[in-house]
């Protein structure tokens, strides 16, 4: 991917935005659109264990949308052994292929940092009762 907008994992919150890197040609609208949308996206996938979204349960790690409209997405699993560690990569691509504008996605499935409980949102850990 050339210019890419980012957002990242940061203090272990969910990514909630995405910032334009220099050069990129994405006007800005567009892209808070696209993170808006691809963030309801994201909120539609559950882990089928956990009563909560992948979303708030803090597994995606990083997304990458390049000027193209190109996605990439680091996201992990509450656990390696997850049963539906082979699944959930399509559901999350699934889900995000089909925001307007989304040309491409490219999910990768990564375990540094691992997941723990304190990567959850509030909102999860209230869901959870786990607070």
């Amino acid at each position: 991917m050339s210019d890419t907008t980012e957002a990242s994992i940061a203090n272990a919150e969910p990514v909630t935005r995405m910032e334009t890197s220099a050069g990129s040609t994405l006007p800005a609208d567009e892209v808070e659109r696209i993170t808006t949308d691809m963030i309801a996206a994201l909120k539609t996938v559950y882990d089928p264990e956990i009563p909560v979204d992948i979303y708030e349960l803090g597994l995606i790690y990083k997304v990458d949308l390049d000027d193209d409209r190109n996605v990439s997405i680091d996201m992990t699993l509450t656990a390696p052994g997850c049963p539906v560690a082979g699944e959930m990569p399509g559901w999350v691509e699934n889900a995000v292929r089909g925001v307007e504008g989304i040309q491409d996605v490219r999910v990768n499935m990564v375990f540094d940092p691992p997941w723990n409980a304190d990567m959850m949102s509030e909102e999860a850990q209230v869901a959870l009762n786990w607070w």
